[in-house]
């Protein structure tokens, strides 16, 4: 019992001298939000990571380096009310890379109750009408499938227009051929740099970023958030990316295919 005093007052006196710091850092509102973010993260031992507080909605993304996976499994693991609601799998990469799992995940993720769906990594010295033909070769929509995703992290040597302009072409293809919206996967600081106009603010946004508690306090400009590279789950061998969504279920089911 005297341990535990001990505990208790070693933990009171360092949540005691974050909230002063914080205090002196920001202004009192913006301390007092970091305080409660920090208390209210927990560390989901099951998923082998810290989630962010006051997400209900949690996923997934694989591609054929988690290799074989058990989606039943998948689907089962629960912890503290948490599960795996949906997942984005990898169907291609710029105009010849085919994922070799794709058809099995795809598939078996559907057959355990896991919405699904599909991105192509963009490679952005090649043209938008040659790899989206790529994809639609490999991806057939079905009613409350998730909407195609891009997947776009380089720019290489390509300028800048010409990289926007090519993943403008890509989405508007990939809108008309399936008629969902399509969703944009990117980086936080490529969406800063190049994707923050007009012309890309119909899409749903899907941003990386694992330095921040809370994306809101960069930009709340996001509907899926990649939050961990390292999380851990049932039927999956080694790490999983980890992403939470911003609304509820019924709010993602919105954004599927009708």
């Amino acid at each position: 019992m005297k341990k535990k005093r001990i505990v208790i007052a070693v933990s009171s006196s360092l949540a005691m001298l974050l909230a002063g710091f914080l205090l002196v850092t920001y202004p009192p509102n913006q301390a007092i939000s970091k305080v409660t973010s920090s208390l209210r993260s927990s560390f989901y031992p099951g998923f082998g990571i810290w989630l962010p507080p006051d997400y209900d909605v949690h996923g997934i993304d694989v591609s054929r380096h988690q290799r074989r996976i058990d989606w039943e499994a998948v689907s089962t693991h629960t912890h503290n009310n948490v599960s795996i609601n949906f997942a984005f799998i990898k169907a291609s990469e710029g105009r010849t890379v085919k994922d070799n799992f794709f058809d099995e995940n795809w598939k078996s993720a559907k057959d355990n109750n896991i919405l699904r769906g599909a991105y192509h990594f963009f490679r952005p010295h090649l043209t938008a009408d040659e790899q989206f033909l790529l994809f639609k070769s490999r991806v057939k929509l079905e009613k409350e499938d998730l909407p195609p995703v891009l997947d776009v992290e380089m720019r290489g040597s390509t300028p800048p227009a010409r990289m926007k302009k090519n993943v403008k072409r890509w989405l508007e293809l990939a809108e008309k051929h399936y008629g969902v919206t399509p969703i944009l996967y990117t980086s936080y600081s490529f969406y800063k740099n190049y994707f923050s106009g007009k012309e890309f603010k119909k899409y749903p946004l899907w941003i990386a970023h694992y330095a921040t508690e809370d994306l809101n306090r960069l930009t709340d400009k996001w509907n899926f958030w990649q939050h961990n590279e390292s999380g851990r789950v049932k039927g999956i061998r080694g790490d999983v990316d980890f992403n939470v969504f911003k609304g509820d279920y019924d709010d993602l089911l919105k954004l599927c295919k009708k």
